[in-house]
Formats: structure tokens, sequence, C-alpha cells
């Protein structure tokens, strides 16, 4: 395997959050530009997105069965996605961090050339109690110059 950094491609990014808790409903979508790049047999999506905190840098490693999603910033948090699995992670906040586990129902990827999708549907559940039920939705192209 080379030293040389692997290849950088500009993308287009939307990512589509539905949450179940309680019987309601709320959907977040966010479209924002980043980068996407593969190495050692992974791929990683690249993105920031202003909230009112602040600023939070995220990347995305898809792998063959797994998924991680990491953010920092304004707020640091780790998640992992494994089909029928669970996960310890942890959510960082200024008012300080929470233990979140994360039980993945379905997880689902297509990566191309030029383009990807990921799929994940997962409970999340905070100090071991459910905080809802999400359908998180990425996809991505790359941009034309």
């Amino acid at each position: 395997m080379s030293g040389r950094p692997a290849e950088q491609k500009p993308v287009k990014i939307n990512v589509n959050t539905t949450i179940w808790d309680n019987g309601e409903k709320e959907t977040f979508e966010l479209t924002t530009f980043g980068r996407y790049y593969e190495k050692s047999g992974s791929a990683f999506l690249q993105y920031e997105e202003i909230m009112e905190e602040g600023t939070v840098k995220s990347i995305v490693k898809i792998s063959k069965d797994e998924t991680l999603i990491l953010r920092s910033g304004a707020v640091n948090m780790r998640m992992v996605f494994e089909a029928n699995k669970k996960h310890p992670g942890r959510y960082e906040t200024p008012f300080g961090t929470l233990g979140i586990t994360t039980k993945t129902k379905s997880l689902v990827h297509r990566l191309e050339r030029e383009a990807g999708r990921l799929s994940i549907s997962y409970d999340l559940h905070m100090h071991g109690a459910l905080a809802g039920t999400y359908q998180l939705e990425i996809k991505f192209e790359e941009e034309k110059k």
C-alpha cells in the first residue's frame, strides 16, 4: 500500500433524518457540500454543519458490515451501526456527556463511482431509555465542475 493520500472528490450531500418518538414524527433535512474518498477498504464522507451551538464536523466511515459516524466541534458524538446489533456510543455537549446505545434494525449502502446512498434504521437509547426510532438517509453525488 502506498503512503499516497486518498483522492478526495467534492460532493453534494443530502442528509435526511426522521425520528419517531411517542407517536410523534419529526423530520430534519440538511443539504451541504463535503468530500468523499476511499481508504483501506472503507469509504469516507466529510462535511460540516452549522448548528445553534456552533460548527460541527462530521465524518461518516462506511465499511462492508459497519458504519461509524463521528461528529466533533460544538457537539462531539460517536455512533456505530451494524445490522441487528447494539453498540455503545457517546454524545458530548457543553452540559455533559450522555451514554448512548444504537440498536441497528437495518443498514444498507450503495457506493458507486460518482454517487452513493446510505440508509440506517435504528433505535437510540440514552441512559438505557428509548429516545426514539431513527431513519437516517445520506445521499451524495460528485460535484461536476
